[in-house]
């Protein structure tokens, strides 16, 4: 019956023991200039792959399934009926264009973390065949979240305003998902196409740094939105004083769309630059 226990005993348990207790520091400076580094030295790759998978289904979506219109006269019963109309007869189509994101963040991470240099096609095929794994693995992640989220929600009503408690539910929510946040990676870079290996392999990598990553990529996610609306801001007055309608419309859709997809690129590098140096401080460990 204890065929399958290994019991370890003087210097090999010692071992085991401090590299149990080693927790790698996530240094937010170095994974910044790695992932800047990343994207320099990708550009053109970079570049085709947020065109296809990020620029052209933001367009298509603004041509075919637009967002619904809705006045601030409106009820909250006839935006309820609204949005459930919309997501009615728009659902195939948003699922689609919801796909296609995904496809290119692991598209993107294959260019970044495959030392082999991939071309645009050869990192689309490897994203393609890695795609299930990825989705299943997210969709493990939601199905734990979400009921937990829930309950905690109404446990928290019970206590505080309605308002309240779901934002500190919400708020509580992200521990997990930075603990998660490095499945894309594992999946794309490591190769692991088990989800649940996928989710073990994150969760592992980020043990001691979710406060860190959470701090690194909300304080660039500030900046960007900072940055995003002051440009926005003055294109939508220039759209204004020179176009009217569905023009003004989609050429504000399409700037905005290439703006959320420079912002996307560099979020995805800085996944990329956090990985590789978790799982490098990693391994230097296991080799010691």
């Amino acid at each position: 019956m204890l065929q399958g226990v290994r019991i370890c005993f003087g210097p090999a348990r010692a071992a085991a023991e401090r590299d149990m207790a080693t927790v790698m520091t996530l240094d937010s400076s170095a994974a910044w200039a790695s992932a800047t580094r990343m994207v320099a030295a990708n550009r053109d790759l970079l570049m085709a792959i947020a065109g296809v998978f990020y620029v052209l289904p933001g367009l298509v979506g603004a041509v075919f399934v637009p967002s619904p219109a809705m006045t601030p006269e409106m009820s909250e019963a006839q935006v309820l009926m609204v949005m459930q109309n919309y997501y009615a007869s728009s659902l195939p189509v948003l699922l689609l264009l919801s796909l296609l994101p995904m496809g290119g963040m692991l598209t993107m991470l294959v260019a970044m973390l495959d030392t082999a240099r991939p071309t645009v096609a050869q990192a689309i095929r490897h994203s393609i065949r890695t795609l299930p794994s990825y989705f299943a693995a997210q969709l493990l992640i939601a199905l734990a979240i979400l009921p937990v989220s829930m309950a905690l929600a109404s446990l928290l009503a019970l206590l505080l305003p309605d308002r309240l408690a779901v934002s500190v539910a919400l708020g509580l929510l992200l521990y997990p998902i930075m603990r998660t946040m490095l499945v894309g990676p594992v999946v794309a870079g490591k190769g692991v196409r088990n989800p649940v290996a996928a989710v073990r392999a994150s969760i592992q990598l980020t043990r001691g740094n979710a406060g860190r990553i959470l701090l690194f990529i909300g304080l660039a996610a500030f900046v960007f939105l900072v940055v995003y609306g002051l440009i926005m801001m003055f294109v939508g007055v220039v759209l204004v004083l020179m176009f009217k309608g569905e023009p003004q419309r989609l050429l504000g859709e399409g700037v905005a769309g290439v703006l959320l997809a420079i912002g996307y690129t560099y979020f995805v590098a800085m996944l990329a630059a956090i990985y590789t140096q978790l799982a490098s401080n990693v391994a230097g460990t296991a080799g010691r």
